[in-house]
């Protein structure tokens, strides 16, 4: 093996710099996030796009990612047809950078899908708990709302579409108001 290592625009070794990219971002530092993200660009746009596709899933709370694919094909329309030496836009990796920053963060889908991927122990989140139970062949009790019209034994316990839409509209969370909510 060679002693090739890839390197950014000031020299810098490319790993750690994709490293302290997702770093300050969890941490909400606009300016190493935003210095890092473009000691990549433009010869590293595509790894830099896609870093923060990952990012905005694996720290991120709500669908910031919608965001981040907005901003990503803002940035493709802008440099359609373009040579990757003459590629602007950096405007679009600078705002998804900010986004990312801004957002409130929330590892809890890495943490779940590393959990269920490589069966961590040791995680003490309520919902992990359970997975960790599943997985390790412990039963879980299945919750009584399950039990619906859909299910055969919620026929036999007689519960009705006129159930299971008040049920199910009842237990959303952060709902949003609509006209069935309302008392005519």
């Amino acid at each position: 093996m060679g002693n090739y290592s890839l390197k950014t625009n000031k020299g810098y070794d490319f790993y750690e710099v994709a490293s302290g990219l997702q770093k300050s971002i969890r941490r909400g530092d606009e300016t190493y996030a935003g210095f890092f993200a473009l000691e990549m660009f433009p010869r590293y746009y595509n790894y830099v796009w896609k870093r923060l596709l990952t990012i905005s899933a694996e720290d991120c709370a709500g669908a910031i990612t919608q965001e981040v694919i907005a901003l990503y094909d803002a940035f493709m329309i802008i440099n359609k047809g373009k040579s990757s030496d003459k590629l602007g836009g950096r405007i679009f990796i600078s705002k998804a950078v900010l986004l990312l920053c801004e957002v409130k963060h929330n590892r809890d889908s890495d943490l779940l899908s590393n959990y269920i991927h490589d069966k961590k122990v040791g995680l003490t989140d309520k919902v992990l708990q359970d997975y960790m139970k599943a997985i390790e062949g412990i039963d879980l009790e299945i919750p009584e709302y399950v039990y619906d019209v859909h299910t055969l034994k919620g026929k036999r316990m007689g519960k009705t579409k006129q159930d299971f839409f008040k049920d199910e509209q009842k237990a959303l969370k952060n709902v949003q108001l609509t006209l069935f909510d309302i008392d005519l």
